[in-house]
């Protein structure tokens, strides 16, 4: 047992448990390598580790860039869980998730056998899925996990008449950008309105935002290491998120249709490195992202924290 605090870097006074590598065998390669540099937001991480010690099932809710499928990732890293990410665009099927028959040669004939899916395969083993981009999956996509979202969650395969019993390791989470609702701000086309006796099955639904600003610049600098380096490292790290913060506050009062995400401070940290200079950066990290009339809002940001605009 270990002292979340002290792993997680969060308030918090439980203890939670880690895996010996030794107990997961041949899925060692799966589990996330650790980033040093991450910061952790205090309630997604308990609702994670009541998925991960106490079976929940958990969907972490939140915008574009936020570090939700991240979150899982680097939870997992820490405790040595293996961890399975399925992404559920538009060309995943029933067939994937299941299985099929396939046709393979045995003793120098062909025979039909049944390949078991990720689901089944992943069910029988001290894995954690993580259903990535939940609200874009397929109807018939979705109703397939409904089966596994039960408190036993047990599994029947038709095509052979069985029904799997979920090893005691076995986990359920699932990222999302709406609450199944759909998407009334246009930035999330492909989302669907999902089945509510689905969502209802989700013991725990965590909400995670963009960090504060000292929380991000750290993260802004754990990830680009060579910025922290310059001597202007931290003051630039620490502007660049003030225009990301006016950019978040634009969104919210209906003046950009585009919002920088921590994601794209990384991104344009990096292109600050890479082409020699913050405003050009600017231009090719976020400015050009935004609708032609929004252009000069998105410069003016740049200007108030900078004193000139990114062409300059």
């Amino acid at each position: 047992m270990m002292s979340a605090a002290e792993v997680f870097g969060i308030d918090a006074d439980i203890k939670v448990s880690k895996i010996e590598r030794d107990e997961v065998g041949e899925l060692t390669d799966h589990i996330p390598e650790v980033d040093p540099a991450y910061v952790f937001d205090t309630e997604a991480t308990l609702a994670l580790l009541a998925g991960f010690e106490h079976n929940r099932r958990v969907m972490i809710q939140g915008g574009h860039g936020t570090g939700k499928s991240t979150h899982v990732e680097q939870v997992a890293a820490r405790l040595n869980w293996p961890l399975i990410r399925i992404n559920l665009d538009g060309h995943l099927t029933r067939s994937d998730l299941v299985g099929r028959d396939t046709i393979v040669v045995r003793d120098g004939q062909q025979v039909t056998e049944f390949q078991e899916g990720l689901l089944p395969w992943a069910i029988q083993r001290p894995v954690a899925v993580l259903f990535d981009e939940f609200d874009a999956g397929r109807p018939d996509v979705m109703f397939v996990i409904q089966r596994v979202l039960e408190r036993d969650g047990r599994f029947t395969l038709l095509d052979q008449n069985r029904v799997i019993t979920p090893h005691p390791r076995f986990r359920l989470f699932a990222t999302t950008n709406t609450v199944g609702l759909g998407d009334l701000t246009g930035l999330y086309r492909g989302t669907n309105v999902l089945n509510q006796a689905q969502v209802d099955r989700w013991n725990v639904v965590a909400h995670l935002d963009y960090l504060s600003a000292e929380a991000e610049r750290r993260v802004v600098l754990g990830q680009v290491p060579a910025l922290k380096e310059r001597a202007d490292g931290e003051e630039l790290a620490a502007a660049m998120i003030e225009v990301a913060a006016m950019t978040r506050t634009g969104f919210a009062a209906g003046d950009l249709s585009t919002v920088m995400s921590p994601r794209t401070v990384i991104s344009w940290a990096d292109n600050t490195l890479t082409f020699g200079d913050v405003g050009v950066a600017y231009r090719l990290s976020f400015v050009n992202k935004c609708d032609e009339a929004e252009k000069p809002v998105a410069q003016e940001y740049y200007q108030r924290v900078f004193g000139s605009t990114e062409s300059d």
